[in-house]
Parts: structure tokens; C-alpha cells; sequence
């Protein structure tokens, strides 16, 4: 269930047959999807396929999860999603939210390195955080500062000028016009453009790494910090594990059971920032076994899970679209979340 959205009992067998070890390699390892061809989903189910509005991309994401046989990748997307927040109303174009969901699905579970650059050069994240509007004569800090405070590192291990700095090795890095919004601007997706002429050459200095920085440099900065690793750690310990307090505490309030984070750190520097890795660690630690109902499910878990464990969506139904408005209802719109820092969890969900 941590790591999907639950099984069917025949599914549930085959697990158990297989053993615990061998099923957490399966769900790490698992190879090709098996799924309805989207040209069915195309057929039957056009306004989950177009994604012109602002509700078909999570529609069709709410049905892959519930449908899908590479369950963590899916959910480690759903984890994605949650802390870089990115939404319709401000990206006004459904595809390039599910471009983004294909990023994280892709890149999701390995480095976290390569993650950040992918996540650096997406179109929605670009005009979400505005570096669509980072230039050479005006620098936008507003990328760079969540950057650093809500997806890597968190408040109080970077300063102000590393914010400055951040943002002027981003400049530049745009996308193809005509982009986002409604007319008369287009409703196709965009790509990632680097704009030489608008981005700031020269010495920069960033977490005491001074030259010629570029986004990739502040990247690869970012991911060789202690904090980086246990900001990650706490993350995935959240969501996996059991329920921690709200992000914006962190600075202030220790884990639960330090000895976990300070084991999943471990793993990630000895492996290069692997994700795949602190996964295959978590799954197999006695805190990750002992966790039963440590956790409160979010809405869209929620659902995903009866879906799935009821078999009433194996084919392309007519309906998904009101389990996606069911979601919402209990506070959890795929592609709205509340604001830059997601949604929050734990009991919040059932206040």
C-alpha cells in the first residue's frame, strides 16, 4: 500500500508468494508498463487525453495510478508532485502539467541530481516560478529561492546571496515561444530554451563555490549538502514512513526517530544521490516494517486505493472524472495544490 495504491487479492497473492525482499525488488525494478494503450484512452476517453482544461491532466493521472503495474513509479510521481507544486491556474495549459508528471515519472527514482536539472528546465516549473522572467538586466529570485528552501535544501542552510546568486546562474533558462496560456498564445506544450543573450556570465559565488556558475553548477552544488540529504530524507520518510510535522517546522522541530533520516542520508551519499536506492533501504529497514497505521492517507491515495483494490476501473469506463472530483472535494486537486508548498498532510487531511 506504501508503496502504490494497494492491490487486488490476486495481485496480493502473487506478492506474497514471491516474498517481501523479492517483492520490493519488483516494485523498484519494474520494467516496462503494462497498461491500456493510450490510443484506447484517446478513443474512449478524448478530454482525458487532450488535456486542454484544468482538470482532464489529473483525470487521467487518477486512472493510471489505479490501472497502472509500475505502482512506485506512479507513486513517486503522486511524492513529486507534493513538494515541487505546480498548477493549472497559473500554468493555464494542461499538457505541460502532464509533461511534468511524465518527468517525474521518468526521472522520479533516480538521481536526484538529474532530477533538479529535468525539473530546472520544465516549462510548467519555468512559468510556475517565473524564470520565464529571470533576465540578464532584472534577475527574478523567485525560482531560485524556492529551490533552495522548498526542493533541496530548506529554510536556514542558505543565505541571501546564495538566493542573488542562484538566480543569476538561472537566468536564460526559458522556453520556446509562443507558449503557455490561453489565446492567443496556443494550447500546445513548449520545450526548454536556453537564451545565451539573457543569462548572466561572470563570476558568481553560491554555498562557497565561486566562477562562472551556470544552473547546472548550482545544481550539482545543491546535491553534494548534508542538508540536501536529510531535507530528502525527511521527505521520503513522510510519505512512506509515518507522518511528520508540517515542512515549514522542520527548521525548528527534530524528526521523530532521527536515527532513520540519519540512515537514509547514509544511503544517499553512498550512492550518488541515488533515489532508487534510499527507496530500496527504507522498504527493507525495521522502521519502514514497523510503521503500520503511522500514516493518514491522502485523498487522492485514498481513492486510487478503493479503485484499485475493487477492480471497477481495469478498462477505459466512462466515470474516472468524478473519483478525480472526489478528490478535490476532500481537499486534494491533482495539478491545484494549494500553494507553493503543496498540500499539507498527516491529520490535516481529516480535520
Amino acid at each position: 500500500r506504501r508503496a502504490g495504491f494497494g492491490v487486488s487479492r490476486e495481485q496480493l497473492l502473487v506478492h506474497a508468494d514471491a516474498g517481501y525482499q523479492n517483492t520490493v525488488e519488483v516494485l523498484l525494478n519494474p520494467g516496462e508498463e503494462d497498461r491500456m494503450d493510450d490510443h484506447l484512452i484517446r478513443r474512449f476517453h478524448p478530454e482525458l487525453s487532450g488535456m486542454m482544461g484544468p482538470n482532464a491532466p489529473g483525470q487521467n493521472w487518477l486512472y493510471r495510478m489505479a490501472t497502472t503495474t509500475s505502482p512506485l513509479r506512479e507513486k513517486m510521481a503522486l511524492f513529486w508532485h507534493g513538494i515541487f507544486a505546480t498548477g493549472y491556474a497559473k500554468v493555464i495549459h494542461g499538457k505541460a502539467l502532464s509533461d511534468q508528471t511524465r518527468m517525474f515519472r521518468t526521472f522520479g527514482m533516480g538521481s536526484f541530481r538529474d532530477l533538479l536539472v529535468e525539473l530546472s528546465k520544465d516549462p510548467a516549473m519555468i512559468i510556475w516560478l517565473d524564470n520565464n522572467t529571470n533576465h540578464k538586466g532584472a534577475p527574478n529570485e523567485n525560482y531560485g529561492r524556492e529551490l533552495l528552501e522548498l526542493f533541496s535544501m530548506g529554510v536556514g542552510n542558505y543565505t541571501e546571496r546564495d538566493v542573488k546568486e542562484c538566480a543569476k546562474a538561472f537566468t536564460g533558462w526559458s522556453f520556446v515561444q509562443p507558449a503557455h496560456g490561453a489565446v492567443p498564445y496556443g494550447k500546445w506544450a513548449t520545450t526548454f530554451q536556453f537564451r545565451e543573450d539573457d543569462h548572466i556570465y561572470g563570476d558568481k559565488e553560491f554555498l562557497g563555490l565561486s566562477g562562472d556558475l551556470n544552473g547546472d553548477d548550482v545544481v550539482d552544488v545543491i546535491v553534494q549538502q548534508p542538508a540536501t540529504a536529510r531535507f530528502i530524507a525527511r521527505h521520503l520518510y513522510n510519505f512512506f514512513v509515518a507522518d511528520e510535522p508540517p515542512v515549514s517546522a522542520w527548521n525548528e522541530q527534530a524528526p521523530q526517530d532521527p536515527e532513520a533520516i540519519n540512515t537514509l542520508m547514509a544511503a544517499y551519499f553512498e550512492s550518488g544521490g541515488s533515489l532508487q536506492h534510499m527507496l530500496q533501504v527504507l522498504f527493507n529497514s525495521d522502521f519502514f516494517k514497523a510503521s503500520q497505521f503511522k500514516r493518514v492517507k491522502s485523498p487522492t491515495e485514498h481513492v486510487a486505493g478503493i479503485l484499485k483494490l475493487i477492480g471497477t476501473y481495469r478498462e477505459a469506463n466512462p466515470g474516472i472524472d468524478q473519483y478525480a472530483a472526489a478528490t478535490a472535494v476532500m481537499g486534494q486537486q491533482l495539478m491545484a495544490p494549494l500553494t507553493v508548498e503543496g498540500w499539507q498532510t498527516g491529520t490535516g487531511w481529516i480535520n
